[in-house]
């Protein structure tokens, strides 16, 4: 679950899942010849996995145990085509074959539990645990998972109630990271039969995981290895601040606290008709990051302030399966509720723009009413607030979703399933980037504020004549709180609404024996709107609002203002989404296929920037466009082999044209709010593939994904247009700036070519297993490795070269156990030779902002342990 949780099934994965060879039971039954089959549900339909047309991977329970998968970091490191980026559990973002959208309010890959979407731009870490399989299907899955599945779809399928036997099982685990600290957890479900018409079953956990990660004594220097010290004003004695992470320094401090279980029902009272409501919760609590800064040392971070992510939600879901007359009827509904509540260290946001030097000391000088006396003309204040920053948010998350399919009679000459799809999703965002007192200071000065020209300020940006003097007194304290509300300097306070409608349907026809035509389509209806506030004291003033602003968090003055920064906004997009396949079944376990499929994400609008002043003009409030609706279009040439039934093959050759990229931007002079845009179009070209070879006791798996993924044309930036008072791209790349920049904005963001961030080129994994007897124990042992080459981390160069280009690495798990009668024992190592496996780098805030704090995401460290469990 962690981002680095990707590590332990990095290397341990032995090989995708789809392309699982060994049985189930394998380690029961050393002597069986030959692959298991593996039945998924991928098209709605129970059917082998090798007569799906389209390219996808399974990864079966006992590879889920196997490989130490406990979320989504773990499981993605199986999947070659899957990449990721985030900064830890619960807030990490999966993609597929490189399409990577940095921006947009739609996610760009399908996130189901069972068949009820959570798919979210970040998804929960469900803990993997009493699951059937997880499915990963690869390419656009618009026809039958709609907008978010622009890329692919990530499918989590839960076992389900048994009416045919009692079922009880546990495990117990114990591990460690290597030089980190102990972790554990215990797992247990049950099944049990009623009567012969209803059964029950029910799973839960407990999971500690020990931190790898120290947050170290800054010893009186940044990660940059400068002091820690940043002044305010270069010749008052008073804007001198020490930074200091003694009182938080600890050692292994990125710690998961997690614990959840699903309770299901299975009732059928008739033939033919079955009901299954199920309600799943969890909750996790990570502290600290998950990345570490090698400037600091290894696995090892200087943070100043708390981080911690508290997720907890739950899922209430019910599914109906039955038969009208020959037709067959399905209706899934569900419900997801979740909250997170985050605290963030935002330190080297504050340094960043204190180094930015005349004008934004003022931004930071907030008088503490402890250093004050006097009062009205006479009042003297002498004691400024340490104004480093840190981040608070509270986010709630609700989502309806209902779908209802038909499907024709089996004794039909074709076959078609229809449906009707509909969402309905609520968020509330409250976000503050906050200082710690802010909501008690006298005032602030206000002097030289939002310039970045000496001379507006006539030189007093370093003197600061009246420091500490009302202005009515002829000084330059502003009396007042300049928050925006309790100790938030920047404010997000926002509901968004989503509806989502969608009919669809899918068919298959055989046109020969041996050769089957597949085509779907889905036509959707989408909008979207927000209201809410977002932005400093200024932006509500602006516009005559009360500030601080008051207890109610949405406000009237705000959303009726045509340039507020915070007015209503409302988006609303139909369109469809298509796809058709072809699939010759040359022999029972040969088949070849093409597949054309497309996938869509819709835009949105923007909300209007505040700019901070310049030389010729103050602050002012830019227009932003909307950003259109991004498509993707997929040619899949693949084929799917068994041999033998000891040798499979599976592989894929695709081409995808991806327009209209989404893409985040922080524009020059907006304070580091960001918008998004497009940024043109790209091209992916590439393989996949899933081999697994059985020769008696041993058997070798392997997978991997080549991706070459590449901006077709250039992306030209965004800049201000200070006359027209808006933002806007530039229409060619060779144009000048609209404005002056801190440094100047490069025209280009990014050139032809441009290797699109995030997807290494190639990734894939190996695996060789033997079984065999020990005494009259079954026995095995396993050795796996997982490898990918580097990767870019943005698309735009500049970003890129602030955050750091990833490293390519090889790492090696090794695994074993012995098993008899009801129990079983086994041992892991993974990442046995303690590898810094780059996956990914970020950092909280902006990179533009907060450059020299980047953070390094790594597999896990080496860590081991032991797997004690029993099934009745």
């Amino acid at each position: 679950m962690k981002i680095l949780g990707v590590t332990t099934i990095l290397a341990g994965l032995a090989s995708p899942a789809f392309a699982q060879t060994a049985p189930a039971d394998a380690a029961a039954a050393p002597e069986e010849q030959g692959l298991s089959e593996i039945v998924v549900t991928a098209t709605r339909s129970a059917q082998s996995i090798q007569k799906v047309p389209i390219s996808m991977q399974a990864l079966g329970a006992e590879m889920l145990v196997e490989r130490q998968v406990k979320g989504l970091t773990d499981f993605a490191a199986l999947l070659p085509s899957v990449s990721f980026e985030g900064i830890g559990p619960g807030r990490n973002t999966a993609f597929f074959r490189g399409i990577v959208p940095a921006g947009g309010a739609y996610a760009s890959v399908g996130y189901y539990l069972d068949d009820i979407p959570i798919t979210g731009t970040e998804v929960p870490d469900i803990h993997a645990y009493d699951l059937e399989r997880v499915e990963a299907l690869s390419g656009p899955q618009g026809t039958l998972y709609g907008a978010g599945s622009l890329s692919g779809t990530i499918r989590l399928i839960t076992n389900k109630p048994s009416l045919d036997k009692f079922e009880f099982g546990y495990n117990v685990e114990a591990n460690k990271y290597g030089k980190g600290d102990f972790g554990g957890q215990l797992e247990s479900y049950i099944n049990v039969p009623v009567s012969d018409t209803l059964a029950v079953r029910a799973m839960g956990y407990y999971r500690r995981d020990g931190g790898y990660i120290d947050n170290t004594p800054n010893n009186g220097k940044l990660n940059d290895g400068s002091p820690a010290v940043y002044n305010l004003g270069d010749t008052n004695p008073l804007t001198f601040y020490n930074l200091d992470n003694s009182d938080i320094a600890k050692d292994d401090y990125n710690t998961i606290k997690e614990f959840g279980g699903r309770l299901q029902l299975l009732w059928e009272p008739v033939d033919g008709w079955s009901f299954n409501p199920s309600i799943t919760a969890q909750k996790q609590v990570a502290r600290g990051y998950f990345g570490y800064d090698p400037r600091v040392g290894d696995l090892e971070v200087h943070d100043y302030d708390q981080t911690k992510n508290d997720d907890r939600w739950y899922q209430a879901a019910m599914s109906i399966h039955g038969h009208i007359g020959d037709f067959e009827v399905v209706s899934a509904t569900g419900y997801f509720k979740r909250r997170t509540r985050t605290l963030n260290d935002y330190t080297y946001y504050t340094v960043t723009y204190d180094g930015f030097g005349g004008g934004y000391e003022s931004y930071l000088q907030f008088f503490d009413a402890a250093g004050c006396s006097g009062s009205g003309d006479s009042l003297k204040c002498t004691t400024l607030l340490d104004p480093t920053q840190y981040y608070h948010a509270d986010t709630k998350r609700n989502k309806f979703t209902q779908e209802l399919r038909i499907s024709t009679p089996k004794s039909w000459p074709f076959d078609v399933t229809v449906g009707g799809f509909y969402q309905r999703q609520s968020n509330k965002l409250n976000t503050y980037y906050a200082i710690r007192g802010l909501e008690n200071v006298v005032g602030y000065t206000a002097a030289c504020a939002y310039s970045v020209v000496e001379d507006v300020c006539d030189g007093n940006e370093t003197t600061l004549d009246g420091f500490g003097i009302p202005e009515s007194a002829g000084g330059t304290m502003v009396v007042g709180n300049p928050a925006a509300k309790g100790d938030g300097y920047y404010i997000v306070e926002q509901n968004q609404l989503y509806h989502d409608k969608a009919i669809f349907a899918e068919g298959h026809y055989n046109i020969t024996p041996t050769v089957k035509i597949t085509g779907g389509i889905r036509y959707f209806w989408t909008d979207y709107s927000v209201v809410g506030f977002a932005g400093v004291a200024a932006s509500a003033q602006g516009v005559g609002c009360e500030t601080p602003l008051p207890a109610d968090q949405r406000l009237t003055c705000l959303n009726t203002n045509p340039l507020a920064t915070d007015r209503t906004g409302r988006y609303k997009e139909d369109g469809e989404t298509h796809k058709i396949a072809l699939d010759w079944q040359i022999t029972p376990d040969k088949m070849v296929y093409a597949n054309y499929s497309t996938g869509f994400r819709p835009g949105g609008f923007n909300r209007p920037l505040r700019i901070r002043a310049t030389a010729t003009k103050p602050s002012f409030l830019a227009e932003v466009p909307s950003f259109e609706s991004e498509t993707l279009t997929n040619y899949e040439l693949g084929v799917k082999t068994t041999w033998n039934n000891i040798f499979r093959l599976n592989a894929a050759v695709y081409f995808e044209k991806w327009n209209n990229i989404q893409y985040g931007v922080v524009v020059a002079g907006a304070q580091g709010a960001g918008m998004t845009g497009n940024a043109g179009k790209a091209e992916v070209k590439g393989i996949e593939y899933d081999a697994s070879l059985k020769l008696g006791k041993i058997t070798i798996s392997s997978s991997g994904a080549f991706n070459d993924a590449k901006l077709k044309g250039d992306f030209c930036n965004f800049a201000v247009n200070a006359e027209t008072e808006s933002i806007s791209q530039l229409s060619t790349c060779s144009q000048g700036t609209f404005t002056e920049g801190n440094p100047p904005i490069p025209t280009v963001a990014a050139d032809d070519g441009t290797r699109l961030p995030r997807q290494p080129r190639f990734k894939g994994t190996t695996s060789i297993r033997y079984d065999t007897m020990l005494g009259g124990y079954d026995a095995f042992l396993q050795g796996a490795a997982l490898y990918q080459t580097g990767a870019t981390q943005d698309l735009n160069v500049n970003a890129n070269e602030l955050l750091g280009s990833t490293k390519g690495f090889v790492s090696f798990d090794f695994s074993g156990g012995i098993k008899k009668g009801s129990w079983n024992l086994s041992f892991f190592l993974q990442n046995a030779f303690d590898k810094r496996g780059q996956l990914t780098k970020n950092t909280f805030c902006s990179i533009d902002f907060c450059a020299n704090s980047s953070r390094t995401f790594t597999i896990k460290p080496q860590f081991f342990g032991i797997r004690f469990g029993q099934k009745f």
